[in-house]
């Protein structure tokens, strides 16, 4: 049976690469989507770092989780037009777990998860969702938003002076005079960057621009 699915799947990719897609050809096609993978890999780098910071983790542990399930849903799931990297309503959640317990116990509460969600997709349960009131799904999203924007606070404290608590960091010293004013100018740029490059040029994806373009004044500038 393992057998018989890996060769089907072996099948599905050879079709994928000769056989024409809406009037396209299979090498144009196949051009498409790497494009497409390689602008949303660009994409979750930003990302999957912010979020990172969001969960009380070091970035690199975003970065191997976002590769990681963008392979293994590239590989054996997914669906048209999905994407699939790190999220901040994960990444809020996980901050008590890992505040309390230490990043060890955060591989194994995903793990776990995962198996959950394998039984409800077995189950056949995800329609349920449906009974879920849209005002409760809007409170929701509004809520992470707030918690997102309150986990960022952090960054605007002395480095080193803010300890861990069950939902990130907590007091430490405020910036004050030219460190604020400096702090404010860099996020401000960012924004804009953000804001404005998608007005101009798609080629980059517009948050990867904002952190190359602050980091590299940064560190051209010798700004601390």
């Amino acid at each position: 049976m393992v057998k018989s699915a890996l060769v089907q799947y072996a099948d599905d990719i050879s079709a994928a690469f000769t056989k024409p897609r809406n009037g396209e050809l299979g090498v144009a096609q196949a051009k498409t989507e790497v494009l497409s993978g390689l602008t949303v890999a660009l994409a979750l780098v930003p990302e999957a770092v912010a979020f990172s910071f969001v969960a009380g983790v070091e970035p690199l542990v975003g970065l191997y989780a976002a590769f990681i399930v963008g392979l293994i849903t590239a590989l054996i799931g997914g669906r048209p037009g999905m994407i699939s990297g790190a999220t901040g309503a994960l990444a809020v959640v996980m901050v008590a777990l890992v505040a309390q317990h230490g990043v060890e116990y955060l591989f194994a509460t995903v793990v776990l998860m995962g198996v959950i969600q394998i039984v409800f997709g077995a189950m056949h349960w995800g329609k349920f969702i449906r009974l879920v009131p849209h005002p409760v799904m809007l409170g929701f999203v509004n809520g992470l938003a707030i918690v997102i924007f309150l986990a960022q606070l952090s960054q605007f404290q002395v480095p080193g002076t803010a300890v861990a608590s069950g939902h990130g960091m907590s007091g430490g010293e405020w910036l004050s005079g030219l460190p604020l004013v400096l702090m404010l100018g860099l996020v401000g740029l960012t924004m804009a960057v953000i804001y404005l490059l998608p007005k101009v040029t798609t080629v980059i994806p517009a948050p990867l621009a904002g952190i190359l373009i602050t980091a590299g004044l940064v560190l051209a500038l010798g700004l601390e």
